[in-house]
C-alpha cells in the first residue's frame, strides 16, 4: 500500500518529533490522525495546517479504551482503518544530563511512567489497530526508540530501560504478526536538534555530539521523520523486526 494511501496515526503528534513525524507523512499524500495527550491546541492548529486529510483526536495512549475509541472515531471520519501505526509519544521527560536521576537516586516510578508510556502505550495502539490491519492484508507499525541502547552517554536508567524494553516487543510483534501482512520496526534516533525535550540540553552537548558524528551536525526531527517514510513504503515490505538507528552516523553498530 503506498503511502497516499494509507491513514497513518503519530501518537504524541502535537509537538516536537511528532508534530515532525506528522507533516512528513502529510507531505506524502496521507490522511493523518494526530493524536495528543495534553497539547490540544498545538494539535488543532496541526491538523489545520496539514488540511482536509489530518485531524486532531485526544486520547492517552496509556488508556486502552480511550485508544480503541480514538481509532473507531477516526475510522467513521475518513472511512478507513488506520493502516500504520507510530509509536512516538513520550511521557514527560526532559533530556537533561545534569538534572537526571541517578543510580542511588532514582525511584521505580520513574521507571514505570516510561514503561507505561513507551510499552503500555504501544501494546495499546497496536491492539485497537490490528482488526482494521487484518482487514486490510497490510499493516505498518514504526516504533520510535533511542541509540542510547548502544551509546549510553548520559545514562537515563529510566528512559533507555523503556525504550530498550519497547525494542524487545517491536521484535517478538514482528515475529507474531508478519503472517498478517504486518511489519514491526523501530527507528531509533539520538539527541534532536531540538525539541520540547531536548530544550534543557545544554549546547556545549550539541556541539559535542555534532563534532563525533560524520555529517558533523546533529539531527534535526524533520531528517528523523523522514526515515520512518521508508518503514512505511512498500519499499520496505520485506524488511521486519529491525532497529534503524538514524543520529548522523554518531552510533555505527
Amino acid at each position: 500500500m503506498k503511502i497516499s494511501e494509507q491513514l497513518v496515526l503519530v501518537t504524541g503528534a502535537g509537538r516536537g518529533l511528532g508534530a515532525a513525524l506528522a507533516r512528513a507523512f502529510a507531505r506524502e499524500g496521507a490522511r493523518v490522525l494526530v493524536n495528543y495527550h495534553r497539547s490540544r491546541d498545538a494539535a488543532e492548529a496541526l491538523a489545520g495546517e496539514l488540511g482536509q486529510g489530518a485531524l486532531a483526536l485526544q486520547a492517552d495512549v496509556r488508556d486502552r479504551g480511550a485508544v480503541a475509541a480514538m481509532l473507531e472515531q477516526a475510522q467513521r471520519h475518513f472511512g478507513a482503518p488506520v493502516a500504520t501505526v507510530v509509536n512516538n509519544a513520550l511521557m514527560d521527560f526532559s533530556f537533561n544530563g545534569d538534572a537526571r536521576a541517578k543510580a542511588d537516586s532514582i525511584d521505580w516510578q520513574d521507571f514505570s511512567r516510561q514503561f507505561e508510556g513507551s510499552v503500555q502505550g504501544a501494546l495499546n495502539t497496536v491492539q485497537a489497530a490490528l482488526p482494521g490491519m487484518r482487514t486490510q492484508g497490510f499493516g505498518r507499525i514504526i516504533n520510535i526508540g533511542t541509540n542510547l541502547f548502544q551509546n549510553p552517554v548520559v545514562p537515563y536508567h529510566d528512559y533507555t530501560a523503556a525504550k530498550a524494553a519497547l525494542l524487545s516487543l517491536t521484535r517478538t510483534l514482528a515475529g507474531d504478526l508478519g503472517p498478517d501482512g504486518i511489519t514491526v520496526n523501530m527507528l531509533s534516533g539520538g539527541l534532536l536538534r531540538t525539541t520540547d525535550a531536548s530544550a534543557a540540553t545544554p549546547e556545549a552537548v550539541f556541539d559535542y555530539i555534532a563534532a563525533n558524528t560524520p555529517l558533523r551536525q546533529v539531527t534535526t526531527p524533520a531528517e528523523f521523520a523522514d526515515a520512518a517514510l521508508f518503514f512505511a513504503s512498500p519499499w520496505a515490505r520485506s524488511v521486519t523486526g529491525q532497529n534503524l538507528v538514524v543520529d548522523g552516523g554518531l552510533v555505527r553498530d
